[in-house]
This record gives C-alpha cells, structure tokens and sequence, in this order.
C-alpha cells in the first residue's frame, strides 16, 4: 500500500485532506506535533470510513524529529510515495515594526526549513536514484505569498513565498527521478489557525472582500491537493493552484 505523509495533519486543512486521501485508498500517515488527541481522533475517522492511517509525533522545525518521523515511516508496511508538506505557524498579527528575530526564526523554522527537510527525505526514498518509484510532493503555501500581508503576518507571508520557490526549483531537480512536486496557495478559509493570529472571525471580517464572497472550508482545498497527488495529474510539475476565491 502506497503511504501519503500529511504534516500538521490533526486539524484544518491537513486534517481534511488526510481523511480525503484514506477515502482514496492512501496508507495516511497523520503527523502532529502537540495535539495527541486531535490526530489520534483523525486516525480513527479514517478507520471508521475503513480507511488506513496512522499517527506520528514529530515538530517538523527540528530536524532530528523529522528525522525519526521518516525512519518510523519507513518501518511500516507500503512505500512513501506523496508528501503533504501542509504544517505551518503564525502569531498574533502586527506590523513589521513589531518583529523580532526570534518570532521570524520560529516562523521560518516550521514553514521554509521543516517542508525542506521533509521534502528531502522524501526524495531520499521516492526518486528512481535511490531505488524509488516515484512519487508527488504538494507544498501548501498561502495566497498571502502574493498580498505580502501587510499590517497583519509578514513574516508568515515570507514564509510561503519562500515555499513557493521551493516548490519550483525542487520540481526541476527531481522531474527526472519521477517526483512531481506542485503547490497550493489557499485564501482565506475557516480553520483555527485565524484563532492562533489573535482574530477567530478574520474570514468573515474579509469575506465582502473576496470576489466570490465568501471563505474557503478546507475541504475544497483538500481537493485540489488530492489532485495534484493523483494521476490526474501525471503531466504537471512545477506549478501553482490558486484557491483564493478569485482573490
């Protein structure tokens, strides 16, 4: 069975996109770094739909953790062969005057180093050099790449942009080793992390300002990445899906 690696998998997003990719038939491997509870009760969603996944620990900014989050990874049954690089942090919002060091050291430790050493371990097992057989990484990035997020989370938004260009350059070096690596950038949708950046409301705050008029539910961007995972898109590398609402 095929093994689907979806970091920050125990909420939002990462969450829906992990029962959506069991529902296809994908080993998922729910990884999490604090909240036990939320994963484990994703794991058992998925075996109630008669899926199959499992949870796994690890704080995707320490590299030691990735590490052993692999090695474990590579002691189940199946092969990696998709990665999900979806986990990512924010603080509360503010303007650039008000940012220190160690904020936008944490921000891109998490968000541009983990999804780099993420995606190079998965290389380690999926790419034809190393006796894999191919696979496709998908880097959940932020529409805030292209607004800048002024006045609320620069730093995060550096952050996607940074993932953004990771997500080209990887795609060029692996194309050959049968890796397809693409992205996502999503708008604003109804997940807790909002909460995290100190407004709960912000979507609706935004909506009126959304050409569709209204927020995203994670669901719909859990498609996209299920898209771009499957042979649907075998011919697609190195690109980018706006799921913005038009914004």
């Amino acid at each position: 069975m095929n093994i689907a690696l979806v970091t920050g998998a125990s909420r939002g997003i990462g969450r829906a996109t992990a029962i959506l990719l069991a529902r296809q038939g994908w080993r998922v491997a729910i990884n999490f770094a604090r909240r036990a509870d939320d994963a484990l009760s994703v794991v058992a969603e998925i075996e109630r739909q008669g899926g199959s996944a499992f949870a796994i620990q690890a704080d995707i900014s320490d590299e030691a953790q990735v590490m052993a989050m692999f090695a474990e990874i590579d002691r189940q049954p199946g092969a990696l062969t998709a990665l999900v690089n979806n986990a990512g942090i924010l603080f509360q919002q503010t303007t650039l005057e008000q940012l220190t060091a160690e904020r936008i050291s944490r921000v891109f430790a998490t968000n541009v180093t983990g999804s780099f050493i993420c995606c190079r371990e998965a290389v380690k097992r999926m790419g034809y050099h190393h006796g894999g057989s191919g696979g496709a990484i998908v880097n959940v990035s932020s529409a805030a790449a292209r607004t800048g997020a002024p006045g609320e989370y620069v730093d995060y938004a550096a952050s996607k942009g940074a993932m953004d260009t990771l997500t080209k350059g990887l795609s060029l070096e692996v194309a050959a080793q049968g890796i397809r690596v693409n992205g996502v950038r999503p708008g604003f949708i109804y997940t807790e992390m909002h909460a995290d950046g100190g407004e709960a409301q912000r979507v609706d705050r935004l909506a009126a300002n959304i050409p569709m008029q209204r927020g995203g539910q994670p669901e719909e961007i859990a498609r996209a990445i299920a898209w771009l995972l499957s042979d649907e898109s075998s011919y697609i590398t190195g690109s980018i899906i706006d799921a913005a609402g038009g914004r």
